[in-house]
């Protein structure tokens, strides 16, 4: 059975980079850094914007944070594949030994069987002979 490696450095950042990725907090702080961002632009934008309208230098931000989060999030998705097929073939094994266990009660209860129908066999014929006399 494989045992799941320890996770890198790496590995556990890509975690919790998708797992933060994927959550309400990121969605709400992603929202609330955007609407900050264009109300201050258009609030400037009588005045002098650092990043006037149509927002191009938000544009880049948000490509680039797209660029790296995509990598990360696949990389924490991987990571997750392997341990599930670590968990798959654990799970697999366990039904192996189970099947094995079955077949070995399956077959001690039909020994039981038979042993039970030859005493009861036994059983009838000491009755018959005794009726017999």
């Amino acid at each position: 059975m494989q045992k799941p490696l320890p996770a890198t450095l790496g590995e556990r950042w890509s975690d919790k980079v998708a797992e933060f990725g994927g959550s309400w907090t990121f969605i709400i702080l992603f929202s609330i850094m955007m609407s900050i961002w264009i109300g201050l632009n258009s609030w400037a934008l009588f005045f002098q914007p650092f990043d006037p309208y149509p927002y191009i230098f938000l544009n880049l931000v948000l490509s680039c944070i797209a660029a790296l989060q995509a990598p990360i999030i696949m990389m924490s998705q991987n990571r997750q594949e392997a341990k599930d097929r670590i968990r798959a073939e654990q799970d697999y094994q366990i039904n192996l030994r189970a099947e094995h266990e079955i077949q070995q009660l399956r077959h001690c209860l039909k020994e039981l069987t038979i042993t039970q129908q030859d005493h009861f066999n036994k059983l009838n014929e000491a009755i018959n002979k005794s009726k017999a006399l």
